[in-house]
């Protein structure tokens, strides 16, 4: 099993910054059940067509496929949780989330707790076992409620970075920026400090009988689609 020691020095030598001391996040990413992502920003740049459309990444979606899996092999084989929260609605997350089969995803969601509550209650969670990808101030209200939070850098906003910071509204910054495949960073920064990398690359690569069953139960999810208007809920 790789030493987490290792994993944090690797991540720092990458301009990583963890702001929670990491025998301390250690602890809090082994409590994870569930994952959520902000859209734009974090999936992408946030630049968008004229038509209002934007985009994923296949690094991105590889990280966060081995992410999923290395959760399921560390909880007994239980399909962890995941889901978009948009304050747009876009295409491409709803053909990524479909793709991957990720649990539901929510847009225009202007006041973002409504959704993560609404998503808690559906699936009897605690806030405190969500990891959370964000980049921007409409995540803040998500960040302050959940247990893990990932902020992706930016050097265009050093006062809204220096703002999560004072209000420890994050654990740990990327090195790398938004659409420079910043999800793959946070996947295996949690992979890593979940101490199963290289098992859920074997397993992966060897196209495993483990890997096998996770993949077969993954692909079997349906996913749902949420609008929200004026904080209410409604099916898409």
């Amino acid at each position: 099993m790789p030493d987490p020691k290792k994993t944090v020095s690797a991540f720092k030598k990458s301009g990583g910054i963890f702001l929670t001391p990491t025998a301390d996040l250690e602890k809090k990413v082994k409590k994870i059940k569930a994952y959520i992502f902000d859209w734009d920003g974090v999936f992408n740049d946030s630049s968008k067509t004229g038509s209002g459309e934007s985009y994923f990444t296949e690094v991105d979606s590889m990280g966060l496929n081995m992410l999923r899996f290395s959760n399921w092999l560390l909880n007994k084989e239980k399909m962890p949780l995941t889901a978009v929260i948009s304050g747009e609605e876009t295409n491409a997350a709803k053909v990524f989330v479909k793709r991957e089969h990720f649990t539901a995803a929510y847009f225009k969601a202007k006041d973002k707790k409504t959704a993560l509550t609404h998503f808690c209650e559906k699936h009897n969670l605690k806030p405190a076992e969500i990891a959370f990808v964000f980049d921007d101030i409409l995540d803040l209200s998500i960040a302050e409620r959940v247990g893990v939070r990932i902020l992706v850098k930016r050097n265009a906003n050093p006062l809204f970075t220096e703002y999560v910071k004072k209000n420890k509204l994050a654990d740990y910054i990327t090195g790398t920026e938004c659409g420079n495949f910043c999800l793959r960073e946070a996947a295996e920064l949690l992979i890593g400090l979940s101490g199963n990398f290289d098992k859920v690359i074997k397993e992966r690569t060897t196209f495993s009988k483990k890997y096998t069953s996770y993949i077969h139960e993954r692909n079997s999810l349906s996913s749902e689609f949420f609008l929200l208007k004026e904080n209410k809920i409604t099916t898409l």
